[in-house]
C-alpha cells in the first residue's frame, strides 16, 4: 500500500513539475511568437530570394463591374523571386499568363493571345503588393506598416500605402516562422484579393539567367 501511495505521488510531483517547466519555458523571453512587424522584418532581412506556389481568390466583387462579373474567381500559380525587383510570377490555372521582370523592365505575357506587353519597372514596384515580397528593403519607405492582430496562427501586419495615387487602400499579410502565408489587397474600389503562400522556400539556388525574358515565337509586343 505504502509503496502505491509513494508510486502515485511520485507521478503526481512529475506532473506537476513538468506543468512548472512549460510555464517557465513559455515565461523566457524571446519563445513567445514574434509579432506580425518583427516576423516581417526578420522575412525581410534573411530572405534575399524564393520560390514557391499561391492560390489567389476574388473576397468581393464589385457588382456593378462587368468586367470584374467575367473575371476567375480562384487562381493559382508559381512564382519566383530575387531582390530588389526580380521575379516571375506565373499564372497557371483557369488561364496561363506570366508576370516577370528582369529589375529593369516588367514582361505580361498572356498566352491565350500569344501577347507580350513590356514597360518600364521603374518605381512601379514602390507602393504596389508586388513590393512586399519583390521589392527592396525599404518598405516602410512607401508604406506605413502596424501590426493587426493574430488570427489562425499568423501574425497580421497592416500596410497602407503612403501614396495616395495609388489605386491600393491596404493591405494585410499573415507571418508565420518569420515567412509570409497569406496576402489581403484591398483596392480603393473596395475589391479584396486574398492569397495564400505554400511550399514557401527561402534563398534557393537561382540560375543567373532565371528572369532574362525570351519572347514566345510569333507572340506580338506591345510597349507602354
Amino acid at each position: 500500500m505504502l509503496q502505491r501511495q509513494r508510486k502515485n505521488t511520485g507521478k503526481a510531483i512529475a506532473s506537476l513539475l513538468a506543468g512548472l517547466t512549460a510555464s517557465a519555458v513559455l515565461m523566457l523571453p524571446g519563445l513567445a511568437t514574434a509579432s506580425g512587424l518583427d516576423q516581417f522584418k526578420a522575412f525581410v532581412a534573411s530572405t534575399k530570394a524564393a520560390k514557391g506556389e499561391f492560390t489567389q481568390q476574388a473576397v468581393h466583387t464589385d457588382a456593378s463591374s462587368s468586367n470584374a462579373a467575367k473575371a476567375p474567381k480562384t487562381s493559382s500559380g508559381t512564382f519566383i523571386f530575387a531582390r530588389p525587383g526580380q521575379f516571375i510570377w506565373n499564372y497557371l490555372k483557369p488561364y496561363e499568363q506570366t508576370l516577370q521582370s528582369d529589375g529593369v523592365q516588367l514582361y505580361i505575357y498572356d498566352k491565350d493571345l500569344n501577347q507580350v506587353t513590356t514597360k518600364k519597372l521603374g518605381n512601379a514596384l514602390g507602393s504596389s503588393p508586388a513590393a512586399i515580397l519583390f521589392g527592396s528593403n525599404d518598405l516602410e519607405k512607401n508604406f506605413t506598416l502596424k501590426e493587426d492582430g493574430a488570427k489562425d496562427g499568423q501574425e497580421w501586419l497592416l500596410a497602407t500605402p503612403k501614396n495616395k495615387d495609388t489605386t491600393i487602400d491596404h493591405v494585410r499579410i499573415g507571418f508565420r516562422n518569420n515567412a509570409p502565408e497569406a496576402m489581403e489587397l484591398t483596392d480603393t474600389f473596395g475589391q479584396t484579393s486574398a492569397l495564400t503562400f505554400t511550399k514557401f522556400e527561402k534563398n534557393p539556388t537561382i540560375a543567373a539567367d532565371q528572369f532574362k525574358f525570351v519572347t514566345p515565337k510569333g507572340a506580338d509586343v506591345l510597349q507602354q
